[in-house]
């Protein structure tokens, strides 16, 4: 659906500042500190995780779109005509363009994304792009339930797109939560078409997520930037630093803030107190082998029916349904 002037017409349903003041003071007043990482995503973070994506160390996108396109003749054949393509975390919609010129006439394309700006932006282009197309955004925190707007023509099957590894950045148990909503929102005879990322040498993941050129550690710290934009805070950003580290046990990736010195922060009226070499967890990343992800998509009521892969299973795509 277009607006008058030929852009598309926005959902907006993202959280408000109180809720955003709320998690956040929630996950501040925690014995171990953490943020939300959907709150990474504003504008600035969006880009900078944009940026993140093209990096050399950072693998999972470049692998993820060579897996899809290697394999679009099948995807497509798996995922049928007269597609509605749901995105959830949808970002700058390169996935979704990919994916949407292999497939036969989709009928409807719902990307949502908790930055609004870069939703509108994305949104756009996609219409641009494919002008036949009908795009329905929604600005929205995916991982809560979320109302979804009717395509003017019915589809023949939905299908939920989770690229990027983003099922990662989500606790097992919460993941499979998601999972089950997803099926859910793709509803009978519908699929998932996710991206998993894979258990390797923890060099490359740390490399991934600690780069060089501090793209990564600029994107952690856009997080305070936009607290004491939004929330009032008085962050410091020079009394912080981004640490990334592999947690064999919980086979995930951390993202944290490490607070340099003993300090306290101002968030509104509220007051943090931070010990010198205080860690605020940020993100996790949790990599999987595939019998252990097709038993956490089992655990949502799912089977997984195809599995993509790179020649140096880095990372993979599957295809899901419910069981």
């Amino acid at each position: 659906m277009t607006a008058d002037n030929g852009e598309v017409d926005l959902h907006d349903l993202s959280p408000s500042v109180a809720q955003m003041r709320d998690d956040v003071l929630r996950g501040l007043g925690a014995p171990q500190k953490w943020i939300s990482p959907m709150y990474l995503y504003d504008e600035s973070g969006s880009h900078l995780f944009d940026r993140i994506c093209e990096l050399p160390e950072y693998y999972p996108t470049r692998t993820e779109r060579a897996i899809l396109r290697d394999n679009a003749a099948e995807i497509s054949a798996a995922l049928g005509t007269d597609l509605m393509l749901v995105e959830p975390g949808s970002g700058n919609g390169e996935k979704a363009t990919l994916l949407l010129r292999s497939l036969h006439e989709p009928v409807a394309f719902i990307p949502v994304e908790i930055s609004r700006e870069h939703l509108w932006q994305s949104a756009n282009a996609i219409n641009e792009a494919f002008p036949d197309l009908e795009v329905l955004p929604v600005c929205a925190d995916f991982s809560q339930p979320f109302e979804l707007p009717e395509p003017s023509r019915p589809a023949a099957r939905a299908a939920v797109f989770f690229p990027g590894s983003t099922i990662g950045n989500f606790r097992p148990r919460t993941a499979v939560m998601l999972l089950a909503n997803f099926g859910g929102v793709a509803g009978d005879g519908g699929v998932l078409l996710v991206g998993v990322d894979l258990r390797k040498d923890p060099a490359v993941l740390e490399r991934a997520y600690d780069d060089a050129a501090g793209v990564t550690a600029e994107f952690n710290l856009n997080l305070l930037l936009r607290l004491n934009r939004e929330l009032g805070a008085d962050f410091d950003l020079d009394a912080f630093e981004h640490r990334a580290v592999w947690n064999d046990a919980d086979s995930r990736m951390e993202m944290h803030l490490v607070s340099k010195r003993a300090q306290k922060v101002q968030i509104g009226k509220e007051s943090v107190a931070l010990r010198e070499g205080e860690h605020i967890h940020t993100e996790s990343s949790y990599k999987y082998t595939p019998d252990a992800f097709a038993a956490l998509a089992s655990e949502a009521g799912l089977r997984v029916v195809k599995v993509w892969m790179d020649e140096e299973r880095l990372f993979s795509v599957q295809l899901l349904e419910r069981s």
